[in-house]
């Protein structure tokens, strides 16, 4: 089993019960279960891995990696009008309503800062950093809300099919530009072009300080979902490596990217990012105090029994913000 099909289970498998997925945000396309009828009608590839799960409900193997793909396929051809997507086989295939949510909640964070009003368009631009092969932030974001996006990663097979994605599905041209980054330390160095300018940015960091930390949490996700000990979970960590594990974990991360963040403070308007763990947000804190932020967010998201939050921090005092708002946000 591929560690991302784990989490994916544990998520998807929630949201499949008898009661419409708690606390998703109210814009979110996914609230209801899946109806598997218009899925299948709109993605006929799915209907072979569709059977009664326990509770004699419709359903899917969540322990498959194939069955997850078309799911996701379906998902995106029918809430998102995307015909053509896929992800090289062993590369994360992110759960769509949880990347959906971070999505609404960062349009709420703009809105908050323009009067109440949501920016729409592409006098909107979001960097999300990690794009990953599956490009699934920018893809919501372009339709949702009509945003341009810089996807940038890693993995240059990722940026490839991330690449592919885009150039196969047209209302997708114009809005998302994908960049390698050639340096595997830096985040927005090498990324951000002189004096670009960006209005938000959004990142799920990778969790894990080492592959077998990664290997570990797998174990444990899989032992507690089927309530039997799993020690040595099958992992391909191939290509997918960089989207669960870096030095330091989910903490160093983001203590990096808000160095890094601080460099460009005239930039870029706000800065987010997910943080899965809330013992990681004192650190953050700290460190956003240290570099010099004038403005600190804490954005709960929820998902079944699954928490989080995005923290969003800015550089810029309440004139800059006003001028940005004028000069950008028509």
């Amino acid at each position: 089993m591929l560690p991302w099909e784990t989490t994916y289970l544990l998520q998807m498998m929630r949201n499949n019960s008898a009661n419409p997925k708690p606390k998703l945000h109210p814009r979110n396309k996914h609230q209801d279960r899946y109806d598997f009828k218009q899925l299948i009608a709109c993605s006929p590839e799915l209907a072979k891995f569709v059977r009664p799960n326990k509770y004699g409900d419709e359903s899917i193997d969540f322990f498959s990696a194939q069955a997850v793909k078309e799911l996701n396929r379906a998902l995106l051809k029918h809430q998102y009008n995307v015909l053509k997507w896929g992800v090289p086989r062993g590369y994360l295939c992110p759960p769509i309503p949880g990347r959906a949510d971070y999505i609404h909640y960062v349009a709420d964070l703009l809105c908050t800062s323009n009067f109440g009003r949501l920016p729409n368009g592409k006098n909107i631009k979001c960097l999300d950093i990690g794009a990953g092969a599956s490009c699934i932030y920018p893809i919501i974001g372009a339709i949702e809300y009509g945003w341009k996006f810089v996807g940038s990663d890693i993995d240059q097979l990722a940026i490839e099919n991330a690449t592919e994605i885009v150039k196969a599905n047209a209302q997708l041209k114009g809005h998302i530009e994908l960049r390698f980054q050639p340096n595997p330390k830096d985040i927005f160095y090498g990324i951000l072009k002189k004096e670009e300018c960006i209005d938000i940015t959004i990142c799920n960091p990778p969790f894990h300080k080492s592959p077998e930390e990664a290997e570990a949490g797998s174990a444990r996700k899989v032992s507690n979902l089927t309530h039997k000990r799993v020690t040595n979970p099958t992992l391909n960590f191939g290509g997918q490596s960089n989207e669960l594990w870096c030095d330091g974990g989910e903490q160093q991360f983001i203590s990096k990217m808000i160095r890094e963040s601080a460099k460009y403070s005239t930039t870029c308007f706000w800065f987010t990012s997910l943080i899965a763990k809330k013992t990681h947000l004192a650190s953050a804190y700290k460190n956003l105090k240290s570099a010099g932020a004038l403005e600190v967010k804490t954005i709960p998201m929820g998902q079944g029994n699954k928490t989080s939050r995005i923290i969003a921090w800015t550089f810029l005092d309440k004139k800059q913000q006003t001028t940005w708002k004028k000069e950008r946000w028509k």
